[in-house]
């Protein structure tokens, strides 16, 4: 995949812009910020909308807020672990540009009164790594680096990139999401205020220091603002990384990256936390929340996987929960049992192995495992769970009679990463 942008234009991936040369001709030099321009850029980001494009599109002025009033001696993490297995976005971002990224997290490291920034990126992503070694030496050459900049690897585990189990992996420990309170902001890295940021929420944040909040607000909607890139696969002509702005409709989404090459089954929203959403949903669909949230969807990470017709949507949705399963924290029940419960019923079903009583087991373990765990992570796979259930009712149907069908047996669409947790799909 290639990095791509709408014929709207882009924000992030105006050009490539690796060089640091070629990063100063696109966006010129960032602004270097004292302490007392830190509540007028937390102004500026709280008028422009920006929330965080990790997932859970939180306000980032409230963060930066957070973190900034407390007083004490603060740091920044940028967060580019990205454990969802079907997006590419922040990796391209890093690879694509990345001082844009830097410049980010240097200003907010500013705003903050913090003095250091670690700069998170997954083991498995060598390219990306690669890329910001890179940048960081370029930058610390010519004397651009008002904050320092530490690069970090982080295991290429689904979890790892869950804030919690971010800053408990920085700490010397597992990266596994811990019970809160107290919230980064409060005590992360080393005890100290912290705040997390993806990189994607860090970019934006450069060109909003550059350029304003009025600026921002130029794309999107009036209540969702601004940019967002997606990274769509599956069924298209050219898959890879999209800058589009709030309100852009599915289907310029498809038109952009090149058209569909086959039939389209169902759409993939969100990525493995996230929803299927069947072709006559998504047919006319508006990419922002006030559209998404009635369909029971949401960008979420900015995955958005076309499946083909000739896929099967079970056997797909079977290896995304083993998968999930198998990558949870083991910390509570609802993972270490109602999560595999639920996986195994739905391979079961796929493999035609399931009894009749089957179905009543998942409504239960879907009623119970959500909103109980210590994270987040039993409440996404039940969402995607259920939306599969849902979309591919009568296929479900065929597999508890039938067993495995033609389809089964082609390639895969989703990727699924290997065991080791070495992040090359299988």
């Amino acid at each position: 995949m290639t990095p791509a942008a709408t014929a709207s234009g882009p924000r992030l991936l105006a050009r490539d812009a690796r060089p640091l040369s070629g990063h100063l001709d696109v966006h010129g030099e960032a602004p270097v910020l004292g302490r007392a321009d830190g509540p007028e850029l937390i102004d500026w980001v709280a008028r422009a909308g920006l929330r965080g494009r990790g997932g859970a599109a939180f306000p980032t002025a409230r963060k930066l807020a957070a973190v900034a009033e407390s007083g004490r001696r603060a740091i920044v993490v940028a967060n580019g672990a990205e454990g969802e297995p079907a997006s590419a976005k922040d990796r391209w971002l890093l690879e694509w540009s990345p001082h844009l990224v830097l410049d980010g997290a240097s200003i907010a490291a500013q705003t903050v009164g913090a003095d250091e920034v670690l700069l998170c990126v997954r083991q498995s992503a060598r390219g990306a790594l690669e890329s910001a070694a890179s940048a960081i030496a370029d930058r610390e050459a010519a004397g651009m680096s008002p904050v320092s900049v530490r690069l970090v690897e982080t295991p290429s585990t689904y979890l790892a990139g869950e804030e919690s189990a971010l800053v408990r992996f920085l700490n010397g420990g597992p990266p596994k999401p811990t019970f809160v309170p107290p919230r980064p902001y409060e005590r992360g890295v080393a005890r100290r205020p912290t705040l997390v940021q993806n990189l994607e929420t860090l970019s934006h944040l450069a060109l909003i220091a550059r350029y304003g909040p009025e600026w921002f607000r130029e794309r999107g909607t009036e209540n969702e603002p601004g940019t967002a890139l997606v990274t769509v696969s599956g069924a298209v002509a050219d898959p890879g990384v999209y800058e589009i702005g709030f309100g852009t409709s599915l289907r310029d989404v498809l038109g952009s990256a090149g058209g569909a090459t086959a039939p389209v089954r169902a759409v993939l929203l969100g990525g493995y936390f996230g929803s299927w959403l069947s072709t006559g949903l998504a047919r006319d669909l508006i990419l922002h929340e006030e559209h998404l949230r009635p369909l029971g969807g949401g960008l979420g990470s900015g995955v958005i996987a076309f499946l083909p017709e000739g896929a099967c949507g079970v056997a797909e949705s079977a290896r995304v929960l083993a998968y999930l399963a198998v990558e949870a924290a083991g910390q509570c029940g609802p993972c270490t049992h109602g999560l595999g419960a639920l996986a195994g019923a739905v391979m079961q079903m796929a493999h035609g192995l399931a009894g009749p009583e089957v179905e009543d087991d998942i409504a239960r373990w879907a009623g119970i495992v959500p909103r109980r765990g210590s994270c987040h992570h039993p409440d996404g796979a039940v969402r995607f769970a259920l939306s599969a259930l849902g979309v591919f009712a009568e296929e479900f149907a065929q597999h508890r009679q039938r067993g495995p069908c033609v389809r089964c047996r082609g390639p895969a669409v989703l990727p699924i990463p290997s065991p080791a947790g070495n992040g090359r799909p299988r």
